[in-house]
């Protein structure tokens, strides 16, 4: 697969979905590790400072998402804020989606992933189901079929590490693209997964904030052919 083109400041500014005094919410682009990792090249951290809007220090993560993960990323503007948003994170009050094509599916329509999740290796960072994991618990719905593919929309209740991808191959329908955990991909293709939407209440007497990621072009095409009929032929609870 051919590296993503690294992205500038100004493409990630471009990439804004959400701005308030504590927050912003940010579409990355799949490629594009939010840290440094075991391979070389840009991270987000790099272009941080250009969303600083005026303040003396540049926002800084309040969660991950993996290189090859592409969406809805959170991050705070400032001290206080990171620590609103941690504690957000930490009790499972932020709802995160995400739209993912696998190969083949669930028979069913929708239910619920719940298998612990623990470390291949302790030095490492891959992922394994383990009974003496961290309990890891995942909803998922069909939205489409075809071709032997489905479009499945995945909320993560838990937080664990590749826990959406490590629950897919572990029901037998892999994610489309994922070299780590299903079959190895056909040439060019990226990694299926986009973190769709991310709700956050933020502010204890306002409504919830929701960001949304437009579905990445390189995905569309599948989505299509599972029947996707576009933005406009979609309920705004399928939107989610």
């Amino acid at each position: 697969m051919q590296d993503e083109p690294e992205p500038s400041s100004q493409d990630i500014v471009r990439r804004l979905l959400y701005r308030d005094a504590l927050m912003l919410v940010i579409d990355k682009p799949a490629g594009l590790a939010v840290h440094p990792d075991v391979k070389s090249g840009a991270t987000l951290v790099d272009q941080l400072d250009a969303l600083r809007f005026g303040l003396p220090r540049r926002p800084e993560l309040a969660h991950r998402l993996d290189r090859d993960t592409s969406g809805c990323l959170v991050l705070g503007r400032h001290r206080k804020a990171l620590a609103r948003l941690g504690r957000l994170f930490a009790a499972g009050k932020v709802s995160k989606r995400y739209w993912a094509v696998v190969l083949g599916g669930p028979a069913g329509d929708e239910g619920e992933i719940a298998l612990p999740l623990a470390r291949r290796d302790p030095r490492g960072w891959q992922m394994r189901v383990d009974p003496a994991g961290q309990p890891a618990l995942t909803r998922w719905r069909v939205m489409g079929r075809g071709e032997g593919m489905s479009f499945l929309a995945l909320e993560p209740v838990t937080g664990r590490t590749h826990q959406l991808r490590v629950h897919c191959a572990a029901m037998g329908w892999p994610i489309l693209g994922d070299r780590l955990y299903g079959p190895e991909p056909a040439p060019g293709l990226r990694l299926m997964l986009h973190a769709r939407s991310v709700t956050v209440p933020l502010y204890p007497k306002r409504q919830a904030i929701l960001a949304d990621a437009p579905v990445p072009a390189e995905m569309m095409e599948l989505l299509a052919r599972c029947g996707w009929a576009g933005e406009s032929g979609l309920s705004v609870q399928a939107r989610l």
